[in-house]
């Protein structure tokens, strides 16, 4: 049997480098390779068109798809991850500024339905009280959803957001990061905050995976197999991952940030109801471990 070709999108990570440089291959399939900086710029294409066969995907758009119906299917091989609470900026020169405070306040982000920005705002409204309909949400971007219906404020066009901020036009922006000192994290200390929440929930916020096509897992779910095998032998030869594992493989270590993600996603009414975990896996991508 002749070897597929797939069309696929992946972000430049260490951990599938040698995947992607061509240093680990499938005897079933090639990958064609499609580059996008920022890698999010693909994951509108995917969604709307399925333009892709595979493509790196963030789990709040992937959730979203689901929820509208898209044919998508998941895959438990987590490309981004990354503890939140330093992606969070408001300006050096206002004072202390603590998540209660922000309730009034307006506040950026690039678009509502980023992965990041459901992250933080779940840990703003859950472990620090924070009453997210009482801030003035400021955004910048279209959903990757076409059907999702964006209610928030829209910045006026040719504005950015780290120039609003600095320009005091917002008094925070969530999903950001400056070495500017004009800016400072809304967290005094990001790395210590982020801590004492691992300790708490013991859950590693998962920020991107990877999805396929519901017609390529249908048609060879054996070349779905082998692609996930592919992804997990690539950060199995990139070395032992830190501890905690910040790019967990398989279903079983992607269950309790995808049940959390999915808590805070409806909690935020980014899709319509809860879904279990094992609901976004097909028959072939439910057993990957």
């Amino acid at each position: 049997m002749e070897k597929l070709r797939l069309r696929a999108v992946l972000g430049n990570h260490s951990h599938i480098r040698a995947v992607k440089n061509g240093e680990l291959r499938s005897d079933l399939f090639d990958l064609d390779f499609t580059e996008f900086t920022p890698t999010n710029a693909a994951f509108k294409p995917m969604v709307r068109d399925q333009a892709f066969d595979i493509c790196e995907m963030a789990i709040v758009t992937y959730l979203m798809a689901r929820a509208h119906g898209k044919p998508l299917v998941l895959l438990p091989a987590a490309m981004v991850g990354r503890f939140q609470h330093g992606h969070a900026l408001c300006r050096a020169d206002r004072g202390t500024l603590v998540p209660a405070d922000l309730e009034g306040k307006r506040v950026g982000i690039r678009s509502f339905t980023t992965t990041t920005g459901a992250w933080m705002r779940g840990i703003l409204a859950n472990d620090h009280g924070v009453n997210l309909d009482r801030i003035n949400w400021v955004m910048f971007e279209d959903p990757h959803v076409a059907e999702y219906v964006d209610s928030t404020e829209r910045a006026p066009k040719g504005k950015t957001i780290v120039q609003m901020l600095r320009d005091g036009e917002l008094d925070a922006v969530l999903g950001e990061t400056s070495s500017d000192p004009a800016f400072k994290p809304l967290f005094a200390d990001p790395a210590a905050e982020a801590a004492r929440w691992y300790a708490r929930h013991g859950v590693v916020p998962v920020n991107h995976l990877v999805v396929v096509t519901s017609r390529l897992a249908a048609s060879r779910p054996d070349v779905v197999r082998s692609l996930y095998d592919l992804l997990k032998r690539g950060k199995e030869e990139a070395g032992p991952p830190g501890m905690p594992d910040l790019l967990p493989f398989g279903v079983a270590a992607n269950r309790k940030p995808l049940e959390l993600m999915i808590d805070y996603c409806a909690q935020q009414a980014l899709i319509p109801r809860h879904v279990t975990v094992d609901e976004l896996f097909d028959d072939t991508t439910r057993d990957l471990n």
